[in-house]
Parts: C-alpha cells; sequence; structure tokens
C-alpha cells in the first residue's frame, strides 16, 4: 500500500520528569496505515512518548502532530476521542460491564442509544466474542484475552483512525498472546489503521510491525523495518536483534526437525 501521509508526527520532541529526560529530541514520522513498534526496557521513554502524542501528559518541547494538527492547538478531551487506546491487561472499568466498557466513549460522544448499542454488537463480532456470553458481563468474569478484547474493541468504539497500544499483548498467555496479535494485525489491515504499538519484546515488534523505532534513555537510536535495523552500527540495536536470533537457534535445537510432535 502506498502511504505519503503523515498521520502521527514527532519533531524534537522532548519530556522531563526532574532531572530526567524521559523523552530528548525524539524526531519521527508515521505514516498513514502504518504499524509501527516502538521498542525498549523499561525507562526508555517508549510509553511517556505514547502518552505525549494523545496529552495524556505535555511535552517540554517539540511538535506532535496527528493527521496534521498541533496537538497544542486541539483540546485535550476530543483528541484523546479521535484515537483509540489500549492498555495493557485492558484497562477496563472494573464496574461496567463489558457492552457498557465498549461504549463509553460513543456515550460520551452523545450517540443514540440505538446507534451505541448496534456499534458494541458490532466490535463484540470484530474482536470475537459471543454477544450474548459476553455483552452483560464485568471484566471480573472474564479471562485474561477476553478483557484484553474489549479493551481492543473499546479502542475502536468511535471509529479512530489511530490506535495507540501500550504493552497490549505482555501479560497474557503465550497461545492467548499469538491469537490476539495475528487477530489484531488483520483489524489493523481490514479498518486501515495506524497503529503504534510499545512493546520490551524484539520478536514480537518484529513479527508485527512494518516498522520498528528503537529507544533507549529517552532518545530515538534507530528505526526502520527489521533488515534495515540489522544493519544499525548501534550495539545496543544489535544486541536487541540477537535476542530473537538465539532463541530462534534453540527452538530449533530442541524441537524436531521433521515435523513430529
Amino acid at each position: 500500500m502506498a502511504r505519503s501521509q503523515t498521520a502521527i508526527g514527532y519533531a524534537h520532541v522532548a519530556k522531563s520528569f526532574g532531572r530526567v529526560a524521559a523523552v530528548d529530541d525524539v524526531s519521527l514520522d508515521i505514516a498513514e496505515g502504518e504499524f509501527v513498534a516502538i521498542v525498549g526496557g523499561s525507562g526508555s521513554g517508549k510509553t511517556t512518548l505514547l502518552r505525549l502524542t494523545n496529552r495524556l501528559i505535555e511535552a517540554d518541547g517539540g511538535r506532535i502532530t496527528v493527521e496534521g494538527e498541533d496537538v497544542r492547538g486541539v483540546d485535550p478531551v476530543a483528541l484523546r476521542h479521535r484515537i483509540g487506546y489500549v492498555f495493557q491487561n485492558g484497562g477496563l472499568f472494573p464496574h461496567l460491564s463489558v457492552a457498557d466498557n465498549i461504549g463509553i466513549t460513543p456515550r460520551l460522544l452523545a450517540l443514540p442509544a440505538p446507534e451505541i448499542a448496534a456499534r458494541v454488537d458490532e466490535l463484540l463480532d470484530l474482536v470475537r466474542l459471543d454477544r450474548a456470553a459476553h455483552r452483560d458481563r464485568l471484566p471480573e468474569a472474564l479471562s485474561g484475552g477476553q478483557r484484553q478484547r474489549v479493551g481492543v474493541a473499546r479502542a475502536l468504539a468511535a471509529r479512530p483512525r489511530i490506535v495507540l497500544m501500550d504493552e497490549p499483548f505482555g501479560a497474557l498467555d503465550p497461545l492467548t498472546r499469538d491469537a490476539l496479535a495475528e487477530d489484531y494485525c488483520s483489524l489493523h489491515r481490514t479498518l486501515g489503521l495506524t497503529t503504534v504499538m510499545i512493546t520490551h519484546d524484539m520478536t514480537e515488534a518484529i513479527l508485527l510491525a512494518d516498522r520498528i523505532a528503537v529507544m533507549r534513555e529517552g532518545r530515538l537510536l534507530a528505526q526502520g523495518a527489521p533488515a534495515e535495523l540489522a544493519r544499525s552500527a548501534d550495539a545496543y540495536v544489535a544486541e536487541l536483534l540477537r535476542a530473537p536470533r538465539r532463541q530462534a537457534e534453540r527452538l530449533n535445537a530442541a524441537l524436531p526437525q521433521d515435523g513430529a510432535a
């Protein structure tokens, strides 16, 4: 797919907490329809950068644009209604049913009740949750994977073109994680979304994203497709890429080579 329009632009963005530079002069453009993974360890600044995008926190310097608009000129609440946000563990309101969690943003936008109900049903179908079985459940009655599917549905409820995801699959068991990641990638393509995903897992980033941005200590060290990152001269980037290779080598050594289970 040809990509020419910038969905999110970061230009020399900076954010400090006290003496700690959480985001330090980061510049990065994300194209419409692109799936970008931002990778780095704890304290790298990746989650801070994500939260700056929809003004959950405010930048100290630089410029962030969403669909061509400087976010500083957009009402923060209106901005968040335009951008879907998926939290780790779903981030659901525990006292609200699945249907009410999904419908909360359309309700805040004053959409008619029948339209909200239809949208909830549509989204439950999209994230592969049975309507009758899940619509009226509270989050505590759901598995981790089900909660995360509801979190994805809620992020899509206002029909955003951009979705931000903060470690969305990290707390799930491997089988659930793999299935949900594959389902989300399908939604990303089908709905024509722009997705920015935060992860500490380079293997996950390689398998899911079109492009990977690597951060460390607030700085953007490298960005590009996996093959482009492999040519990076940065030692930290090289070490991150060695981890998936080592895992693949160990799997090949441990598993039968003839396809037998």
